[in-house]
């Protein structure tokens, strides 16, 4: 994400693209979100979920109240109903271009982004098929594995991403929150964040990722 690779759109500027990534980061570290690395590499804008309090704004105590008779968020349904919509154009163009790698990461992009994670990998599969090398599209496919509740496949694919292009930042970011918290190995965890650290110095959340550290370290100390 912090990287914008073959299917970026024009109208995302570098610095957008960094923006999203930081956000998505610091937004996620304590929930145990994960980056996907291709985030800013959307042809169009993802399906929206309405917020009752509107983007990048704070609730206050009024906003609180409020929220409570605010209308309940998209169902799965509702979500994969938006996804598709949005993908159709691109999947319409698919028919004619069936192997077209970035076609076919721009919708896994979409489907991913509405929390439709099986078809979001299919999408993915599809496209490293055509493009096995990579390391963006294979980073975001673990990524999803993830959050379908599979860490060894998430693992398998980011270990994979790192093979092809072993100082991707996200991919470490990502491989050592799923070794932390799917596997509980502080340890590994720790070792991946530090390569992160020592080969990309200008990672924009590098105090965040230094406090990860912390705390995963903390919890070896912590253990009998």
């Amino acid at each position: 994400m912090t990287e914008l690779k073959t299917t970026t759109n024009d109208s995302w500027s570098s610095g957008q693209s960094i923006a999203l990534a930081l956000f998505a980061l610091l937004l996620g570290i304590s929930g145990g979100w994960l980056i996907r690395r291709s985030l800013a590499a959307r042809p169009t804008e993802a399906p929206q979920v309405a917020s009752p309090f509107g983007p990048n704004r704070v609730p206050d105590e009024a906003a609180r109240t409020d929220f409570r008779t605010a209308p309940a968020m998209p169902s799965p349904e509702e979500l994969r109903k938006a996804a598709d919509s949005q993908a159709a154009p691109l999947v319409e163009q698919l028919k004619a271009d069936p192997t077209n790698a970035a076609l076919l990461a721009q919708v896994g992009n979409l489907y991913y982004d509405a929390k439709q994670y099986p078809v979001a990998i299919e999408y993915y599969e599809r496209s490293l098929k055509s493009s096995p090398k990579d390391a963006s599209v294979r980073t975001d496919l673990g990524t999803a594995y993830w959050y379908k509740g599979d860490a060894d496949t998430a693992i398998g694919e980011f270990q994979r991403a790192l093979a092809d292009e072993p100082d991707q930042a996200n991919a470490l970011f990502n491989l050592g929150i799923v070794k932390w918290n799917g596997k509980h190995d502080a340890a590994g965890a720790i070792a991946d964040w530090k390569k992160l650290l020592a080969t990309n110095p200008s990672f924009p959340a590098r105090a965040k990722v230094e406090d990860l550290i912390a705390q995963a370290q903390n919890s070896l100390d912590k253990r009998p």
